[in-house]
């Protein structure tokens, strides 16, 4: 009898997830439910699975409404009922087609009107519902005529009188109103929750004409979903046979280009890749990727096939992929195996350039009635959630601040604040609007729409209405079509050599670059500032710390940075081991056989499945459960729990010790979701070494292309000084040289007119455009002729020095700038055939001070380029120790004068630490640690220059300077405002930094996990 439930799916509408909903109806008795949220199908999955688990027949459908007037409910018959309704919303979400208010054009899905929206005419499948507080209009004559085409219709949107409260507060967000703004009209009526059916009924005792009818619907409703069968498109050609033959075709081509005709253990590993692949049925799947990469390479573009795809000599030879997985002895099974019943994952990346042209590719080649992105929940956040819910409550703005960025403890204890605390609980981890998935495309082999109505984002491309997770439930599998910064880098760099010296690179012949000396040599000492992966603080470290100086290594180090490995502990160990070789005993006999390669230690997600089947014996099934919760795609906590007391049961089984075993199974837990395979892994290496071979011997070029692809890790101030300390002569942006992104004369680098913030984007590329196709800059006068630019802006231009090819100073220029536009923007004017002459103005010179460019350029870029931070400085004092140094005055006390570059969070159990990153005056990085106790009485302060005061720590070749004091050094003031004190001070503030956050527990300490280094000590 309930026709009508929402679920939290309904968005901003109902409170119920769809396990309450399920609950409720079991607590009620009740063996028919009906799931219809408003215009979306995203539950209807989870819902029909949760029903067969509880024996309640499932009816799926989708109530329609408009502006939030109702327009009808629909309920399925069957399957191709959900593909009419899907298309319904399709159309309207993705093609603007209006929604018919009556009669909508469906055969399969029956449909229910309120009282409110009743059509002229009603079709066989047509029916009008009513409520039991609505019984008593049928004495009217206009109604009484329909009760042969009634239903009950008791709708569902809440659980208690609480949530009917938390009702209202969701609609208020998103009416974006106070809820005491709100009209009756506005939320739903306060009867909209479970009650007893036989009370239902009774109510319509009088009318058992309606209750045939509901009865007649819920009879007549079967939706039955076959989870088991793939939805993915199933032939690339016309057959499974045809698929087989040309992947077989195409691999064994690939083969003899890659390998020597005589490897007779390529050609064993190929057939049996193929035989596996050919058995699971994904050829289509192999070929479809491989297709995409064939039109990436006709269009000349860049990709990286990277995840446990690389794992496979298919992949290799067809394409897919760049890592040789005989040469890293890969772990096919990890990628796939007879075991694992759904498809795997492909990652492509692709330049953040390019990756749109692929992505319209695909939709283009496979169909957009049968191609779109998964979509994503995006949950209703912490502390949104306190500003939302404080917004409703008509809470002013500082107060609302509060709620969303201070602790709870720091909060007003007013009654309103704690209805705020009281509500946004509640709210914790309810959706609050459907997205697009970053990276996953589902090609379908029947319509999409069969199984999800589509939206359309911003971004343009359509989504369906569930996630991921459910899309590998029903049968589809993601397509991972993704984008990275490092790739654009790499390609822009290889680009701009054959553009200005005229060299070409082939830079995806990895033979080039992969153990090339001097690369090792730029590797082992972390000088990595700019390389894709290995450029951050910490990533530098560990590479210094291993002396990482080839290929292997750096594909270990590519997987122990992750929280994963760090988290157990496994970090510092791998590196202590890597140092010194003989100075451990493993833990047992099966990690010196399975994992002889990283010193026994667990480093990539096949050693944990190894580990978990040769040490604790336990089955493929649950090794592909483990291989799941490590990609962070196993939701099941149970499945996990059994996995544990297996492991448990057969190492006890095996006579394992106790103490051994409860270690091997920690480490194993710390790498779920937070690891890399190491096909992943070497697929990073090989990227970061194609950057580093363009670093080492392109430099400039190189930290061109970096700071145009928008960095990486650091801001673009690093990636400048970066190229300064390669040998450019970096130049202000100026209207004669500079184009939108930065360029390379040689060894002078001109910063591109994107880096001025407070210059429009339009304008930005006007300049350069107007030059090429018109000449040269000739004057002020002749720049504001030719571009339509205002007054302030034009200002801006002058004080960058953009107009430094005229000889004129920029007093000069400005006063200029205003005889030619006033203080007003002027319409633009177009060259005259015969231009008058420019007149001459005679201004007095006037003595600037050498460093008021420099604060012109902190203003307009947020940082120097004229002159270093350290010539800025009230002090000449560069410190006693230089980076250089640092080596030698291990244990020692430093002080030492820096330019703070980065600072990193790391929660620890005693409280807040960072770890710094600086440059000192010769511009050489160096890392500080600061501990809780130190930085409440020297806190950082913002970008700037420090004098610093600790002592140096050497860890395995690096060295860090633990803080004990630190002090922000003041620049001189602003020579610009020299007659006011106040601004003069003002502009240093404005120094940049990076800071990064991480909310992560504390990772244990050495002395906290202690691991034995003699096995003899585990018995």
């Amino acid at each position: 009898m309930f026709l009508n439930c929402h679920s939290y799916h309904s968005l901003r509408y109902g409170t119920i997830s769809i396990k309450e909903l399920v609950k409720q109806a079991v607590h009620f008795n009740i063996k028919i439910l009906a799931l219809t949220d408003i215009n979306t199908i995203t539950g209807i999955y989870d819902f029909y699975k949760l029903c067969q688990d509880h024996n309640i027949k499932p009816i799926v459908g989708v109530e329609i409404r408009l502006q939030d007037e109702l327009y009808y409910i629909c309920l399925a018959k069957n399957q191709k009922s959900i593909a009419e309704v899907n298309r319904l919303l399709t159309a309207y979400n993705c093609e603007d087609i209006e929604i018919p208010k009556a009669n909508p054009d469906f055969t399969d899905t029956f449909v229910i009107y309120p009282l409110e929206n009743i059509p002229e005419k009603l079709a066989d499948h047509e029916f009008i519902g009513i409520r039991q507080n609505q019984l008593n209009l049928l004495i009217k004559p206009e109604l009484k005529q329909f009760i042969h085409k009634m239903v009950i219709l008791h709708p569902v949107t809440f659980n208690t009188t609480e949530e009917y409260e938390l009702h209202k507060i969701v609609r208020a967000i998103d009416y974006n109103t106070l809820i005491s703004k709100l009209t009756e009209a506005d939320y739903c009526k306060d009867n909209e929750m479970f009650t007893d059916k036989k009370e239902l009924l009774a109510q319509f005792y009088h009318e058992s004409q309606i209750i045939e009818n509901t009865k007649y619907i819920v009879n007549s409703c079967h939706f039955d979903f076959d989870f088991s069968t793939p939805k993915n498109k199933k032939h690339f050609t016309d057959s499974k046979e045809n698929d087989s033959k040309l992947l077989k075709k195409l691999a064994y081509q690939g083969l003899s280009k890659r390998y020597s005709e005589d490897n007779l253990q390529a050609k064993a590993r190929m057939d049996k890749e193929l035989g596996v692949i050919d058995q699971l049925n994904f050829c289509a799947y192999f070929l479809i990727t491989w297709d995409i990469i064939q039109y990436s390479n006709r269009m000349g573009f860049m990709h990286v096939g990277r995840g446990s795809g690389a794992n496979s000599i298919v992949s290799y030879c067809i394409g897919i992929t760049d890592i040789c997985p005989l040469e890293l002895d890969l772990y096919f099974e990890r990628f796939l195996n007879l075991n694992r019943k759904t498809p795997p994952d492909f990652d492509i990346d692709w330049s953040w350039q390019t990756r749109d042209i692929i992505l319209e590719y695909i939709f283009g080649k496979y169909g957009k009635n049968h191609v779109a992105f998964c979509g994503t929940n995006v949950e209703f956040k912490y502390r949104s959630i306190f500003r939302e819910v404080g917004k409703v409550f008509g809470l002013p703005k500082d107060e609302l601040d509060i709620l969303a960025t201070k602790p709870i403890q720091k909060h007003d204890s007013n009654s309103v604040s704690r209805q705020v605390h009281y509500y946004g609980k509640l709210l914790e981890k309810f959706p609050n609007q459907r997205s697009m998935h970053s990276c996953g495309i589902l090609i379908s082999e029947e319509p999409i729409t069969n199984y999800s109505a589509l939206e359309m984002p911003p971004k343009g491309f359509p989504i369906v209405q569930f996630d991921m997770y459910t899309a590998e439930e029903i049968g589809l599998e993601k397509f991972d079509i993704l984008s990275q910064r490092g790739l654009g880098t790499i390609d822009d760099t290889v680009k701009l050599i054959k553009e200005k010296r005229g060299i070409d690179i082939d830079i995806r012949d990895t033979t080039l670059s992969k153990d090339e000396a001097r690369c090792n040599e730029f590797l082992s000492s972390g000088k990595t500032i700019g390389c894709f992966y290995i450029e951050s603080p910490a990533m530098r470290g560990l590479l210094r710390r291993l002396k990482c100086d080839n290929y292997k290594v750096l594909v270990a180090a590519s997987s122990i940075i992750r929280p994963g490995v760090a988290q157990s502990g496994m970090m510092r160990e791998y590196i202590f081991r890597h140092n010194h070789p003989t100075r451990f005993e493993y833990f047992h006999e099966v990690f010196e056989k399975e994992l002889g390669e990283t010193y026994g230690i667990m480093v990539y997600q096949e050693d944990v499945i190894k580990i978990a089947l040769h040490f604790g014996g336990l089955s493929a099934p649950d090794g592909d459960v483990l291989r799941r919760a490590m990609s962070g795609k196993g939701r099941s906590l149970s499945a996990l729990q059994k996995v544990k007391d297996n492991f448990f049961e057969s190492c006890k089984n095996l006579g394992h010790p106790e103490q051994l075993s409860m270690e091997v199974y920690r480490q194993i837990e710390s790498f779920a979701g937070y690891s890399f395979c190491k096909a992943h892994s070497a697929s990073y290496a090989v990227e970061s070494y194609q950057s580093l071979y363009l670093k080492v011997y392109y430099p400039i070029e190189f930290m061109v292309s970096a700071i145009n692809n928008g960095g990486g890790f650091y801001r673009t101030e690093v990636y400048i000084h970066e190229a300064r300390m390669s040998g450019a002569f970096i130049h202000n942006p100026c209207v004669n040289l500079s184009q939108y992104q930065t360029t390379v004369y040689g060894s002078d680098v001109y910063l591109g007119f994107m880096h001025i913030e407070r210059l429009e984007a339009r304008l930005a590329q006007l300049i350069p455009e107007e030059r090429t196709q018109n000449g040269e800059y000739t004057s002020l006068e002749n720049f504001v002729k030719r571009i339509p630019i205002g007054i302030e802006t034009l200002q801006i231009l002058i004080f960058i020095g953009a107009f430094r090819f005229t000889g004129k100073q920029k007093h000069e220029l400005l006063i200029e700038s205003r005889f030619l536009l006033g203080t007003h923007k002027v319409p633009f004017r177009h060259l005259t055939l015969l231009e008058e002459p420019q007149k001459d103005y005679q201004l007095p010179s006037i003595e600037r001070n050498k460093f008021e460019d420099a604060f012109d350029e902190i203003e307009i870029l947020g940082f120097p380029v004229s002159f270093s931070p350290f010539d800025l400085l009230q002090i000449r004092y560069r410190g006693s120790v230089l980076v250089k140094d640092l080596l030698k005055f291990h244990k020692h006390q430093v002080k030492m004068l820096a330019y703070l570059i980065s600072r990193k969070h790391v929660p620890t159990k005693k409280g807040t630490m960072y770890f710094g990153t600086w440059i000192d005056a010769d511009g050489e990085y160096f890392d500080t640690a600061h501990f809780p106790n130190c930085l409440e009485e020297y806190p950082f302060q913002g970008g700037g220059c420090y004098l610093l005061l600790g002592t140096v720590e050497v860890d395995f070749h690096f060295p860090t300077v633990t803080i004990h004091k630190m002090a922000k050094m003041p620049f001189i003031p602003d020579p610009r405002y020299s007659m006011d004190k106040d601004k003069s001070q003002e502009i240093q503030r404005s120094l940049r930094e990076d800071v990064s956050m991480t909310f992560r527990k504390p990772y244990p300490q050495q002395h906290e996990i202690d691991l034995p280094r003699n096995k003899g000590m585990w018995k």
